[in-house]
């Protein structure tokens, strides 16, 4: 278990501080680049120096097992240290950390799925996890977050050479949850990772994600969806760091907002160091606003520091109903109403087929179908 600190400074997110520790971190105020958009105010408790007291319920169904294990397995803290102060308190603050070890060569058929459960204490809970798909190794692994908490955590996701995962996490909180979660990603030589984020439920989840690669020939793709609600803040910060020829990412995320004060924030950093030579990489990020009230923020960067690349490049849109479509839907006698729902599905349509995980495509689906029949069942703008 390492205690390293990485102090750096500058402009670039090569320069971030990475700290295993709490006190390497200021308490933010908002003026910083990583939390000008996120309401502190929702999450105080969140930037104690006090280690959390409660702690979630966790379980596993599936044919691999969930160890537990203590703070001392050298197994943890072995990927890169967190990049903010909620992910150093994560990692400061728990007692016992869970690994899931996918073994070398062993190809899982069917998806391990992982349920965390708050308790429903209004104490900040402190979680630490470590998924580790060993050498030639095959799985799909969901983790779904359900109920009420107030939750810090950690995952760090080691894909090691030629290993193939795809990681799914769905935040499917009650209402008044609050989750700030660090995503701590290795890739290994012609390591493949899907990595999909789905967020619906909680009253705010900032999900972080950091990607480096070891080798060549790694390849990630980052696909995430959500839709937020009246007064929901879903934040998705993703940074992949090119550090190694030969590699590939690919990030697409795409949300819906309905309501007053739904808000979503989608930050893509992707950093090509000089020796990233013959990498490919492409970040896109699309949300639609349903309603009056909303707002989305969506900000894609590229930090390029070799021309001798495959490709690079990012998009990102943010609007309203294509009036064309709803017009083209009606002039062939489709309802108003229905029209509406029609192109919300077909906005999430193309990203729900890329995850490949039926049980997570069907949650997704029954999730947006939902939604729709609450608001744009009686919308009349």
């Amino acid at each position: 278990m390492s205690n390293q600190t990485e102090e750096k400074v500058g402009s670039s997110r090569a320069d971030r501080e990475l700290s295993f520790m709490v006190n390497d971190f200021n308490i933010p105020d908002g003026t910083e680049e990583e939390w000008r958009f996120t309401p502190l105010e929702r999450i105080e408790d969140f930037f104690a120096e006090d280690a959390p007291a409660s702690v979630p319920e966790v379980s596993v169904e599936g044919e691999l097992e969930l160890e537990t294990v203590g703070r001392d397995d050298s197994r943890l803290g072995a990927l890169q240290p967190p990049e903010d102060r909620t992910g150093a308190l994560a990692w400061e603050a728990f007692r016992t950390a869970y690994v899931l070890t996918i073994p070398e060569g062993k190809k899982i058929e069917h998806e391990s799925a992982i349920t965390v459960a708050g308790s429903g204490s209004e104490d900040v809970a402190a979680l630490h996890m470590l998924i580790d798909a060993q050498p030639m190794s095959e799985a799909t692994v969901v983790i779904t977050y359900t109920g009420e908490a107030r939750l810090a955590e950690g995952v760090e996701i080691n894909v090691q050479d030629g290993a193939h995962l795809t990681y799914v996490t769905v935040q499917d909180w009650d209402d008044t949850a609050a989750h700030t979660l660090s995503h701590r990603i290795r890739i290994g030589k012609d390591a493949t990772l899907r990595h999909i984020v789905v967020s619906l439920g909680g009253d705010i989840v900032r999900v972080t994600s950091s990607v480096e690669y070891t080798a060549p020939g790694g390849d990630v793709d980052l696909l995430g969806a959500y839709f937020a609600d009246a007064g929901q803040h879903l934040e998705h910060r993703l940074f992949v760091d090119h550090n190694h020829p030969k590699c590939r990412s690919n990030a697409t995320y795409k949300g819906a907002l309905q309501g007053d004060d739904a808000h979503s924030v989608w930050i893509g950093d992707v950093l090509i160091r000089p020796e990233a030579v013959g990498i490919d990489t492409y970040e896109l990020n699309r949300n639609l606003v349903l309603t009056e009230g909303a707002r989305a923020d969506s900000v894609p960067n590229l930090e390029i520091e070799t021309g001798e690349i495959e490709g690079a490049g990012h998009a990102s849109a943010t609007g309203r109903f294509d009036d064309e479509q709803l017009f083209y839907l009606e002039s062939r006698g489709i309802p108003e109403d229905e029209a509406r729902k029609l192109v919300v599905r077909g906005f999430f349509a193309e990203l729900i087929n890329q995850i490949g995980v039926t049980s997570v495509q069907d949650k997704l689906m029954a999730a947006i179908e939902k939604e729709l029949s609450l608001t744009l069942g009686s919308s009349d703008e």
